[in-house]
């Protein structure tokens, strides 16, 4: 019969076996990053942010990433779309300030179940469109099922060199979340397992733009998207007070899994 070795690490199904614990792993890929912030109203944003966390700014972030050459999918890609926000975690041991993910969009199965079972991220499936460049034009969209809900559009400024530049991928070297494990009870209302998971992450940057960055919210009816339509309108009816941040950054992303952690 099937027995867990406790030296290997699983997922479901685990009865197929797992891999050998290596403490020395790191995921790596290589990235086309699209960023952009807004200040919003500190109390619209606030009804989505656990009570368990300090919101430090009324501030999204709504950051595109192109991934290739990733490590553990032998060289395999995929794109993410996440929306955040900066937050402290002040625990009776760990005080943590990080980016709370209030939804992460991929367009692939494998690192969606990654995040979630193990770091709390909370990520779900759409269709991810590549980036459509037409120097200096940049351009992608979100969808699911065909119905597009999400526009994003930068136009390139120029490159940032020199200070300005250094202060980026200082900026870039902690991309740090704090994800919620959030598991369910079967067949009864509450939660099995309620956890907040520092889930430590960096860029190194290797070019960076500045420029104007644009993204629409087109919300959806429950026929177009039965499981999402209400985080998109969600999203979509935070006030947007000023855009505050909007670069193009390409460089590898390095995300530390091992040194995940619960918080307590």
């Amino acid at each position: 019969m099937f027995r867990l070795d406790k030296n290997s690490t699983y997922m479901m199904p685990a009865h197929f076996g797992g891999g050998a614990f290596d403490p020395t792993y790191k995921a790596t890929m290589q990235a086309v990053l699209l960023n952009m912030a807004f200040e919003t109203d500190r109390a619209a944003l606030e009804q989505y942010i656990p009570e368990e966390l300090e919101l430090l700014s009324p501030e999204v972030q709504i950051s595109l990433n192109q991934l290739t050459e990733i490590n553990w999918l032998s060289g395999g890609h995929y794109n993410l779309v996440g929306v955040s926000s900066p937050v402290r975690f002040n625990g009776k041991k760990d005080h943590v300030d990080a980016s709370y993910p209030l939804v992460m969009w991929e367009n692939q199965t494998a690192p969606i179940l990654t995040g979630r079972e193990q770091t709390g991220v909370p990520k779900i499936f759409a269709d991810i469109e590549n980036l459509h460049i037409l120097k200096p034009y940049y351009a992608s969209s979100v969808s699911y099922e065909g119905n597009t809900f999400l526009t994003m559009n930068f136009e390139a400024g120029g490159e940032i060199t020199g200070k300005d530049f250094e202060r980026v991928k200082s900026q870039m070297k902690v991309l740090d979340l704090i994800g919620w494990r959030f598991i369910p009870k079967v067949g009864a209302p509450g939660a099995d397992l309620s956890q907040f998971i520092y889930f430590p992450q960096w860029m190194e940057v290797r070019e960076a733009w500045t420029g104007t960055g644009t993204f629409r919210w087109t919300e959806l009816t429950p026929m177009q998207n039965p499981r999402q339509y209400h985080i998109i309108s969600a999203l979509a009816s935070l006030p947007v007070k000023k855009m505050t941040r909007a670069i193009l950054a390409e460089g590898e992303v390095v995300i530390d899994t091992l040194h995940s952690r619960v918080l307590e």
